[in-house]
């Protein structure tokens, strides 16, 4: 008999509230613990890494298209995801990475030849193998500080996420530059021209060499995450695009879901086609 989890947002976001009377019964009688908040944590809890690191650019690198598996595995691979900043009372606050910009193909095409080659004169090659997630491939023994994931700065004074460290200072100071190549872009006063906020900086995060290995809790994926489909590859198994949750034993991504979502399930699971159904939240508590 099959067993499904489901990887869902905080209970606050997916109920909007209190959870509907159902689905609180079916809840307060499920076995309960509580872990760790946060991404990292809610897929720790069902990929184990070998050595135990977590360097979110190399294993998404893995799963972007076109990738050389051998390749990524002899560097070491830095996130570098366009953002926008803005200047306030409580100082310099990131207010988006990535996908929540806009960005495009064109956009990309239009940023990375100015970016390149500040980079290049440091000995690292800047790729974007999609225009929301740029990545710089750096050689396998850089050394590089601490950087902070986009979720957990977001909305901060970006100096109170700063790195610190003995290599702390040469990276921020290439990042002040590409700050300074992109405020300057002429792409950007097309961007504001189509009401699209700038694309004023990059947001290092997620550095380190691909691990060796993984190992997972299930043997099926669905999920549109590309950090998920790179654990998939890691740990040999069979990774799909999203689909609507079934009865079957996989590890379904329902991190964009809403309580709609869950009836399904828990209707398959009354009806004895599920062994065991793990509604597992982002904010660390997990219901069997």
């Amino acid at each position: 008999m099959p067993r499904a989890v489901l990887l869902l947002p905080p209970p606050t976001r997916v109920f909007a509230g209190t959870p509907p009377d159902a689905l609180a019964r079916v809840l307060g009688r499920a076995d309960r613990v509580d872990g760790d908040s946060g991404r990292a944590a809610q897929l720790r809890r069902h990929f184990a890494l070998l050595p135990d690191r977590w360097p979110e650019a190399a294993i998404s690198r893995l799963a972007e298209s076109k990738a050389d598996p051998d390749d990524v595995r002899r560097h070491a691979w830095l996130r570098v995801d366009p953002a926008h900043l803005r200047a306030g009372i409580n100082g310099v606050v990131l207010l988006g990475t990535g996908e929540a910009l806009g960005m495009d193909a064109e956009d990309s095409a239009a940023f990375l030849p100015a970016l390149k080659p500040l980079f290049g004169d440091s000995g690292f090659q800047l790729e974007a193998p999609h225009p929301v997630r740029w990545y710089l491939r750096l050689p396998k023994e850089a050394k590089l500080p601490a950087f902070a994931p986009p979720e957990i700065a977001l909305g901060d004074d970006v100096f109170e996420h700063a790195p610190d460290g003995p290599e702390a200072r040469r990276w921020n100071a290439l990042m002040s530059e590409a700050q300074v190549l992109l405020h300057n872009h002429p792409r950007n006063v097309q961007r504001a021209e189509a009401g699209r906020v700038a694309v004023n900086a990059l947001w290092p995060w997620g550095g380190g060499v691909l691990p060796d290995h993984a190992t997972a809790t299930f043997p099926k994926l669905h999920s549109d995450d590309v950090l998920l489909h790179g654990l998939a590859q890691l740990a040999n198994i069979d990774a799909m695009p999203a689909t609507p949750p079934l009865p079957e034993d996989a590890l379904f991504d329902l991190r964009k879901a809403d309580a709609a979502t869950l009836r399904p399930m828990l209707d398959a699971l009354h009806r004895g086609e599920l062994h065991e159904l793990v509604l597992d939240f982002a904010d660390g508590s997990q219901f069997t």
